[in-house]
């Protein structure tokens, strides 16, 4: 890692109690206008003032003393240390303790990098372009709007007043009290909102735009409104059924109300993150948002209803109780990420949405978190160029993940009343990561802080090896547990261990716990009475301890018939998958006997389940377009999907659900993807007659059908693609396609996708995922995405400044390659083309593409062989 830079937080002397905020965003020219009126507070007597500020000019400060009744001060100098973002102001005489009025007027400009208070281009119904002024201020970007005290924990109240174009649609964090014509110029208006209460910089918000909106009333009194672009005010009624069925069950859960009179939930074009959970004024992507009865799929109404869920927990999580610094992220990210499936359980049970998490979030957070390159959930960060690395799947999977576990450890109830406990103890204020445990250790009488400082403080997660032996009735379960690492058995001198919290099931109920115990050192053995030979024990049912299992041959042996006979739990059957999975990749076991296991799966009816396995074999067919059978690997594919293809078929019967529609397009995609042949057919005719308009396909099969054309398409399927884009008036039917292009093959076909990925038709944070497509097509594709990266880096990195997108961008380009000499490339590459955000993730690539590499080496004339020889056999 190359040096910290030093950081030092805000001094102390001088801090704000109340900002009186006025903007004037300028949508023709892209600046704003800005005046401060701050109440501070005074605590040392001091000739200068040190605030937060990036990208502004202060044209003149001054501060009157005594609530604004002394002798007003003109500042006589900004002094600007760009670097670290702040300025600092300095005044002739010395400001005595006291409170005071601090007033600033200040310019900036609405920029278009997605930070800060930034400018969003969107059409018009009738077709010219248009721009909204929108904020994104998390982590710390407030101090591109307004110069402030910009750390979580200098809390205070906001007095905002925007004066806009009468015609446009103004909104921030509270109500509107007050709307009347600027003095000066009867084409504004001036719009004043109600005082916040006290809260943190980084929570505030504006948006100034066109849009329509629908509204409702929660029933615990809450006005909920979700604004949509002009004339689609009706795809935002999905997102207002659950949010109004959301506020409830929160103010439920955390028996604490939701604490303002509104809510505003509102899509936003140009949209780095999936949203953001401004308090009072949630902003979201279009395609995190916005719901069209006839064009959506399924998972777009799961992805919009988790985000809902995921930012309406954070109004309480996050917003009233708020992380002391960023080092805590973590703790609000973890939460919001575990929460918003149990409001999704709640608002959707037949989403089996708990099941889903486990593949989503669990195992990805694992597969992170097994590198060298990992990080412990808990990251000191200084500088704001740090802040922007912890937004990963560390913080937020792996967090809900333990927190997952917790809840588990501790039980409901207990939980429930811990967490009130802390949000009333803590409400307005700031806490840390250690009080929350202490509010649980006090409800469950748990040892809450020494359970989990193992899992926050230190980075990875331990593989628990299992035996057993028979004694008479009796089985007697032996555990011990060393660090799982991805590069296979941890061989330093110090291992580090975890408090693991174990369940352990047996045949006789599979679905609950019939002995619970802490594992607090390196190893124990249980005693089951009761335990017929014939009877199998499986370890953490629920799949909900953070930890890979490695069980002894004979214990293996005995739960694979739960897998095809399906009494094993479904959660179950996926996790013994991915542990099995990620011991191959670790050199543990080989390949081979999970390719065995995967053919168990023959039987499986559920979704997630095939939704993991699916995400393996392609880690599997990714690796292997580096060798020269390939085409075996897509002939396992097909042998594998084709009995419950033919099952499902391709049009949705009556009475099917949600999960089926999912099971649907992932087995079609999958099939097409692979190559087979009655698939492949099918889906041309079906494309031919959507493009045709003669059967327009359903929502839920578009994805497979257009992978699946493109992937064995020339030009002109690509021209057609292209042109469907262009027609698209929906942003997730335009995003559907821009995730598929990159499957066409032919190397010219590739750099064009490649081109368009940076035209003017995608929006700039699809960009990447236009880009990640393409590298994860094909073994030409990955080379051809990587060589666009580094050619066109100047003007990638310029777009994302910093931030995650540049991080996905990153792994999506490179993570794919398998060959040593690829991972010095990269690793040089990034030493001559900074990108400070993305330091880390850099590292985890390089790590990979070793990893890679040496699975490649150690497996690839097994894995060869086996599938030859199943091929040579007759079908069973």
């Amino acid at each position: 890692m190359p040096e910290r830079r030093p950081f030092v937080r805000l001094p102390t002397d001088v801090f704000p109690v109340n900002y009186g905020l006025c903007l004037k965003p300028d949508l023709k020219n892209f600046t704003f206008e800005g005046k401060l009126e701050a109440a501070v507070e005074v605590t040392q007597a001091t000739n200068q003032i040190v605030m937060n500020c990036a990208d502004i000019d202060i044209i003149t400060a001054s501060f009157v003393p005594g609530g604004g009744e002394g002798e007003e001060v003109n500042a006589t100098g900004f002094n600007y240390q760009n670097e670290d973002e702040k300025v600092t102001l300095s005044f002739p005489s010395t400001l005595q303790k006291g409170s005071a009025i601090l007033k600033i007027d200040f310019v900036g400009e609405l920029n278009d990098k997605m930070k800060g208070f930034y400018r969003s281009k969107y059409a018009s119904p009738s077709g010219e372009v248009c721009y909204a002024a929108v904020t994104q201020f998390e982590a710390t970007d407030a101090r591109r709007a307004f110069p402030c005290w910009d750390e979580p924990a200098i809390k205070a109240t906001f007095d905002i007043s925007l004066i806009v174009p009468k015609e446009r649609v103004a909104l921030s964090n509270m109500n509107v009290i007050d709307r009347k014509p600027h003095p000066q110029d009867n084409s504004l208006v001036e719009v004043r909102f109600a005082t916040t209460p006290i809260m943190s910089t980084y929570l505030v918000a504006f948006v100034i735009g066109e849009y329509d909106f629908v509204e409702a009333q929660s029933s615990d009194g809450v006005l909920v409104r979700v604004y949509t672009p002009v004339g689609k005010s009706e795809q935002g009624n999905f997102a207002l059924e659950v949010a109004t069925k959301t506020l409830p069950f929160y103010k439920d859960y955390f028996n604490v109300p939701y604490p303002l009179p509104k809510i505003d939930l509102i899509a936003i074009a140009d949209f780095a993150a999936g949203a953001m959970e401004n308090w009072g004024l949630v902003t979201y992507r279009e395609t995190a948002l916005l719901i069209d009865p006839k064009n959506s799929c399924s998972s777009s109404r799961q992805w919009v209803a988790l985000v809902v869920g995921h930012e309406l927990a954070h109004q309480w999580f996050g917003n009233l109780v708020t992380m002391e610094w960023w080092t805590h992220l973590w703790l609000n990210e973890g939460f919001a990420s575990w929460i918003e499936y149990l409001c999704v359980d709640h608002c959707f049970p037949e989403y089996d949405i708990w099941t889903q998490f486990v593949s989503a979030d669990y195992t990805r957070a694992l597969e992170l978190d097994a590198l060298d390159n990992s990080h412990p959930i808990e990251v000191n960060v200084g500088h704001p160029s740090e802040v922007d690395e912890i937004f990963d799947a560390i913080s937020y999977s792996k967090g809900a993940s333990v927190i997952r576990m917790l809840h588990d450890y501790i039980g409901d109830q207990d939980f429930r009343e811990g967490m009130n406990a802390y949000l009333l103890k803590f409400q307005h204020k700031n806490a840390s990561t250690e009080d929350l445990w202490e509010s649980l250790e006090q409800a469950s009488g748990k040892p809450i802080a020494a359970v989990m400082s193992s899992w926050t403080q230190q980075m990875g997660f331990p593989i628990i090896v299992v035996d057993q032996e028979q004694q008479g009735d009796d089985r007697i379960i032996k555990l011990s547990q060393k660090k799982f690492c991805a590069s296979g058995p941890h061989s330093a001198e110090e291992c580090p261990s975890w408090m693991v919290p174990i369940s352990i099931c047996s045949s006789d109920d599979p679905s609950c716990a019939r002995h619970k115990v802490l594992l607090d050192g390196p190893d124990i053995t249980i005693t089951l009475s009761n335990v017929s030979p014939d009877q199998w024990v499986k370890i953490n049912p629920g799949t909900i301890g953070f930890y890979r299992l490695q069980y002894s041959s004979s214990m293996l042996e005995s739960l694979l018939p739960g897998i095809r006979d399906l009494s094993l739990p479904p959660v179950d059957r996926l996790g013994l998958q991915n542990d099995l999975f990620s011991l191959s990749r670790a050199g543990i076991i080989s390949t081979v006997e999970v390719l065995k296991l995967m053919e168990a799966f023959i039987n499986e009816p559920n979704y997630t389940v095939w939704s993991d396995l699916s995400c393996n074999l392609g880690v599997l067919s990714s690796l292997l377009s580096h060798t020269d059978f390939h085409e075996e690997i897509q002939q396992f594919i097909r042998d594998l999907f084709t009995p419950i293809g033919l099952k499902l078929g391709w049009d949705s019967n009556p009475g099917e659900g949600h999960l089926e529609a999912l099971l649907r397009g992932l087995v079609l995609g999958k099939l097409g993807k692979a190559g087979h042949k009655a698939t492949l057919e099918e889906a041309r005719r079906r494309f031919k007659e959507h493009v045709d308009g003669k059967q327009v396909l359903s929502a839920d099969l578009r994805s497979p059908v257009y992978l699946t054309v493109l992937k064995h398409g020339d030009s002109t399927t690509l021209d057609t693609m292209l042109k469907l884009h262009k027609q698209a008036d929906m942003q997730e039917e335009k995003n559907r396609i821009e995730r598929v292009l990159g499957a066409i093959s032919a190397p010219d076909l590739i750099q064009k996708v490649l081109n368009f990925a940076l035209s003017e038709d995608v929006r700039p944070q699809d960009t990447v995922s236009v880009i990640g497509g393409v590298a994860e097509g094909s073994k030409q594709g990955r080379k051809a995405a990587w060589k666009f990266v580094k050619d066109n880096w100047e003007e990638l990195h310029n777009r994302y400044q910093g931030g995650f997108l540049i991080s996905r961008l990153i792994k999506l380009s490179v993570d794919g390659f398998a060959i040593d000499k690829m991972a010095a490339e990269v690793k040089s590459f990034f030493e001559s083309h900074h990108a400070p955000a993305a330091e880390r993730t850099v590292q985890q690539c390089c790590e990979n593409i070793l990893l890679n590499a040496a699975w490649l080496k150690r497996d690839a004339d097994d894995i060869h062989q086996f599938l030859l020889q199943r091929n040579a056999a007759p079908p069973v």
